[in-house]
């Protein structure tokens, strides 16, 4: 991540801190059973499936455990007291397709908080860049792979 900081909303902050504990103290625990269960098995550990399926999870849970460290050890929060009538990091925006009859509403948040399919996109996005500033309203064109998407801003909040 380096030293640019790292965008939470407070909930975004409690969850990544909520993670990282039980990543720490559960996790951790587990497959270092599994590491002791594996090697007690026997035989040779280089034939050894279990052993080696532990150490890869193992792997994972400690790289997982460094990189929401180090998201964690640069935090700057989103505070959404902003003004309404200008899209801002931590705005939720409320946004029409051209030509679709539904609306969409997303809410605008730092890289390490996404999750589009919970309808968190990261201000960086090329919809949350595109969205950045603009007021209601306003029509916004994203560059997608199936071509351009124009959207209208419905909503700020």
């Amino acid at each position: 991540m380096g030293d640019q900081p790292s965008y939470l909303t407070p909930a975004g902050l409690q969850e990544l801190e909520a993670r990282l504990e039980y990543l720490r103290t559960v996790r951790r625990q587990e497959v270092a059973e599994r590491l002791r269960l594996a090697m007690e098995e026997g035989g040779e550990l280089v034939e050894n499936a279990e052993y080696e399926d532990a150490k890869n999870e193992q792997a994972f849970v400690e790289g997982e455990i460094m990189r929401l460290e180090s998201i964690l050890s640069n935090v700057e929060i989103i505070e959404a007291d902003g003004p309404k009538d200008v899209v801002n990091l931590g705005s939720t925006v409320t946004v029409k397709e051209k030509g679709a009859s539904d609306r969409e509403v997303y809410h605008l948040v730092g890289a390490a908080e996404a999750n589009p399919q919970a309808g968190r996109i990261s201000f960086r996005s090329p919809l949350g860049q595109a969205l950045m500033g603009r007021k209601i309203g306003d029509k916004v064109t994203v560059k997608a792979p199936d071509g351009e998407i124009v959207f209208e801003i419905k909503a700020i909040e």
